[in-house]
């Protein structure tokens, strides 16, 4: 439990990395700098000289989420592929953050979300003078899609317990709970890798996408096998990274959610319709003043790994 108000922080010091992008295949330069109180994480393009090449990290800017997550500002400047970075920022307790990128993408890296942690634990991190926006869900908001589901409720803490299902031996019905009472993102989380299957590929090169994926950034599945020599980093990262990738679209909140969030076969559209319905519906949730967050404990990436996993 915290015995003093959670105030926000930035990065100690600026870090960069190079790598290359999942669906253009192009080679990215990426510096996460530090940035002031109330900032939040916005992304700058740094290729983009003569037009507003700021884009807010938003909910309301996402504007694609077919194989990632896309975010678009008024100018029409775009930066896709940004859910494993910033499901980094939000395990490491990044609140604000400039993210300069000088191409259209964020790097892939290996897959997951382990390699933006190391980035960020090498720049530290520093406080700062305002108080972490605390967004606190005060009922149940709910959308679905076919048999897809996800929900968020009221809850002392935030927590995600999301299940997968798919007809191979090497994935079938996965589920997760996540909770930042009693887990480690950085130990339990942020090294499951994303996922495809060996169909796919070619359908999605046909489409202009995929074209910086490979094995080494990405788990591909050939029926009820795993194709990488590695094998799988947990039993269940497939259902992990589902975890992951939810965290990092509902950073996008704007602030740091209070509640529980249930899911089934849910994606980065669904996670987006998720928060737009709980900002759209009227008592569903509120900022909370810093004497009601005093005893609310925060997620940390070094806290004791108390992560239950189901797969069957």
């Amino acid at each position: 439990m915290l015995n003093e108000i959670p105030m926000q922080h930035t990065l100690a010091h600026s870090v960069s990395c190079v790598g290359v992008a999942l669906h253009t295949g192009e080679k990215i330069s990426m510096t996460l700098h530090p940035a002031p109180e109330n900032t939040g994480i916005v992304f700058q393009r740094s290729d983009l000289k003569n037009q507003p090449n700021v884009v807010p990290a938003s909910y309301k800017n996402v504007t694609k989420t077919t194989l990632g997550t896309t975010i678009t500002n008024a100018a029409g400047v775009s930066v896709s592929t940004i859910e494993h970075l910033m499901a980094a920022l939000w395990g490491c307790g990044i609140d604000n953050a400039r993210i300069e990128l000088d191409g259209a993408e964020v790097p892939i890296m290996d897959g997951s979300s382990e390699p933006f942690v190391f980035l960020i634990e090498c720049a530290g991190k520093t406080e700062q003078n305002a108080p972490r926006k605390m967004i606190e869900v005060l009922k149940t908001v709910s959308v679905t899609d076919g048999d897809k589901h996800a929900s968020i409720s009221p809850a002392p803490y935030f927590g995600v317990s999301l299940e997968i299902n798919f007809k191979s031996g090497a994935i079938a019905t996965q589920q997760c709970v996540f909770s930042v009472e009693d887990a480690s993102f950085k130990t339990d989380l942020s090294r499951a890798r994303t996922f495809c299957f060996d169909h796919e590929v070619e359908q999605m090169r046909a489409a202009g996408l995929a074209r910086g994926g490979s094995l080494d950034n990405a788990i591909v599945v050939s029926g009820d096998k795993v194709l990488n020599k590695e094998g799988l980093r947990y039993k269940d990262e497939f259902v992990r990274h589902k975890v992951l990738d939810c965290i990092g679209d509902l950073y996008l909140a704007g602030g740091q959610l209070v509640g529980q969030v249930s899911a089934a076969r849910t994606g980065h559209g669904l996670n987006n319709k998720l928060l737009h319905a709980l900002f759209s519906t009227e008592g569903a949730w509120r900022i909370a003043a810093p004497s009601d967050i005093i005893a609310m404990p925060m997620h940390s990436q070094e806290a004791p790994a108390a992560y239950t996993a189901v797969s069957a």
